[in-house]
Order: structure tokens, then sequence, then C-alpha cells
């Protein structure tokens, strides 16, 4: 069973941006010269140390989108695809208020299940909602750019 979460977050600038860079330029040039493109990636310290952190190829190639977006001095959050949010955390995630995420809920424009009588969304739900309604805008505003066309406006 999902739990509620809210996942791990760095906060923009929290890391420093060229540190970041640093760092994703050395992962990327490691990944893209590697020989083996499924094998599990050696990471070695530069502290002195002969500790090696092994990561999956998978978790490599994250990490480095991670670093990539700290690079560009945005934060990050990690998120569990099967993660649970109350309504504040999926009201914030959408950037609206909270009264009118219950308001989608309610209008089952978001699936969401009662916990007791508390709501909860499933984190990838919210963000099917998210893909769907970029779809929609992307839609209206093609049709008003065919408008205008038509119209002679452009």
């Amino acid at each position: 069973m999902a739990s509620t979460t809210q996942g791990r977050k760095i906060a923009p600038g929290a890391v420093d941006a060229e540190e970041a860079a640093r760092a994703l330029r050395r992962i990327r040039d490691y990944l893209d010269h590697t020989t083996q493109p499924d094998a599990d990636i050696e990471i070695h310290f530069e502290t002195g140390d002969k500790d090696v952190l092994v990561l999956p190829r998978p978790v490599a190639d994250m990490f480095a989108s991670v670093l990539a977006t700290l690079a560009n001095g945005q934060g990050v959050q990690l998120m569990p695809v099967n993660a649970e949010l109350t309504t504040q955390q999926a009201a914030d995630m959408l950037n609206v208020s909270r009264p009118y995420l219950i308001r989608l809920l309610e209008a089952n424009e978001i699936p969401h299940r009662l916990v007791g009588r508390h709501r909860r969304i499933r984190f990838e739900d919210i963000m099917n909602y998210l893909r769907e309604d970029d779809r929609k805008r992307q839609d209206a505003a093609g049709e008003l750019t065919q408008l205008d066309q038509e119209l002679g406006l452009v």
C-alpha cells in the first residue's frame, strides 16, 4: 500500500551550481565513454579513500539529470511514483489553492481516494493531470493561432 510522502527535496541554491556542473561533466564524460552501456557505474571518491560506490546505470543517468537541474540553479524533488499526497501537497505541486484542488477532485478531474475523511492523491495521477492540462493548453493555443491566420490577423 502506498504511503503519504513528500519525497526528497533539494531547494534552489542549496547546492553550488558550479560544483554541480563540474560533477555533471565528469559523470557525462564517463557515461558517454563507457564501453558497456548497461554495466554498473563505479564512483571513486576524491577523498583518497579506496571506497567505491557502485550504481546501476539507470541510477547514474537519473543522478546526471538531477545534477543538470542543480547546475542550472534550480531545485529538485524526487518522488516515488506510487507516493500519495495530501490535498495541500498536491495543490502546491499544481500551484493552485487547496479549495480549487478539492473542486477538481470532486469534479472527478483527478482520481483520489479517501482515508477516513482525508483525501489522498497519487503522485502519478497529479503528473497525468499536468500532462493532460498542458496538452489542452497547447491545443487551445494552436486553435487560436489558426483562427488568427484565417482572419488575417498575423
